[in-house]
């Protein structure tokens, strides 16, 4: 019974780890994707600035400048997904944080006897020697 106790909270320990690691993969992935968006913002301004243009609907709009604003759109779009994602990763990670805290209570209560009665033993033997 000990055993698969302590099975099942290394078990649910291994979850709350990997859930955590989701979380910071998916967190460093959007700060990589804003970083980009700000380099990709002063490209498209440095190009804009260099033509002339800044309208994107000027035949002459310089080619660069109009294939960033597509690129740092797309990254816009998909750091937008990744903070749904985000989202549910942490209500999952919450979820699994919840279920080792069952486990690990669940373990403390069985222990409970047996170091009531440890600390009842001991106490026994100091007042024996008394």
């Amino acid at each position: 019974m000990v055993k698969s106790r302590d099975h099942l909270i290394r078990l649910k320990r291994f979850q709350v780890d990997e859930r955590r690691r989701r979380v910071a993969q998916i967190e460093s992935m959007i700060a990589d994707f804003a970083r980009m968006v700000v380099d990709l913002d002063r490209e498209i301004a440095s190009e804009e600035q260099r033509s002339g243009i800044s309208d994107p609907t000027h035949y002459a709009y310089p080619t660069f400048a109009r294939a960033a604003v597509a690129r740092r759109d797309n990254l816009k779009r998909s750091s937008d997904e990744l903070k749904d994602q985000l989202d549910e990763a942490k209500g999952v990670l919450g979820e699994a944080q919840d279920e080792l805290k069952k486990a690990e209570s669940l373990d403390g209560r069985d222990k409970m006897p047996a170091i009531e009665a440890a600390t009842r033993d001991m106490g026994l033997a100091r007042l024996a020697r008394a």
